[in-house]
This record gives structure tokens, sequence and C-alpha cells, in this order.
């Protein structure tokens, strides 16, 4: 039977390819789901890639996937560093949850080097550009067989 993984992503992600390319690169978000659909198969997941720029909306897939999924792969974007209401939701549920950024944000602001989340998630990847989402994918595979 296929696992599934929900691949969540916060504001602003939508504008991925259009949005500081010197920080987050040329792949739309379009590509990032594309080659996360590819690593699912590959790695015998089913991934469900999602985007929404609400807090709420988010919430409500991560309490949907404490109910459907084997695991989370989230990047908030900047609810990361805001959102005590993801970390509760996080808190929620059984499935494990790594948090995922494309850039490195300890390499960057200083608003940008805490976490609400991290505590709340299995593990945290961050810096290897869209990469990120498939080593998240990957760390997912393991630690659910």
């Amino acid at each position: 039977m296929t696992k599934t993984v929900f691949v969540l992503n916060g504001p602003n992600l939508n504008m991925l390819g259009k949005r500081e390319p010197g920080i987050y690169g040329g792949k739309t978000l379009k590509d990032v789901e594309e080659d996360c659909l590819t690593a699912g198969r590959e790695l015998g997941l089913q991934v469900e890639f999602r985007q929404s720029n609400h807090e709420g909306e988010l919430v409500g897939w991560l309490h949907e996937a404490g109910e459907r999924a084997v695991g989370v792969a989230i990047n908030a974007g900047a609810y990361t560093h805001t959102s005590i209401a993801l970390h509760d939701a996080i808190r929620a549920i059984s499935v494990p949850v790594i948090e995922v950024h494309i850039s490195n944000v300890h390499a960057r602001e200083e608003f940008r080097h805490h976490s609400m989340i991290a505590r709340a998630c299995k593990g945290v990847i961050c810096g290897f550009g869209p990469t990120s989402y498939i080593l998240a994918l990957h760390a997912l595979k393991s630690i659910t067989d």
C-alpha cells in the first residue's frame, strides 16, 4: 500500500520563480511540485502538494494529515517565525513533520533565525534550494518505514 505524505507550503511560496530569485532560485512552485511527485513515486509515496497564503488553511491541512497521511513536509514560509497556531497544530497530530526551507534561514536576517514550529517538528532541512523538499521526502520515507 502506498503511503501518503503531505507537502504543505505557506505564504508567498506561490511566487517562487518571480520572488527574489537570487535567494529562492528560478524554479516555480509548480516545478517543485513536479519534482516532489516524481521523487514520491520513486520512494513509493503518494504526495499531496498544497499551498496557501492563509494560516488557518495550513492548520486545517495539518489536522487532515494527522488523519490521512504518514507524515508532512512543511515550508511554512514567514509563518515559520510567527505562528504559534502552526506549532500547536503540529503538536496535535501524531505523524512526523519535517520543517523545510529553500534558503539557509540562519544565514539571513536575524528574525528568520528563530522558528516557532521547529520544536514541534521531527527535524529541519534548510539551505539546499528546492532539493530541500526532496531531502524531506527521503527523511519521511526513512522514518515511516
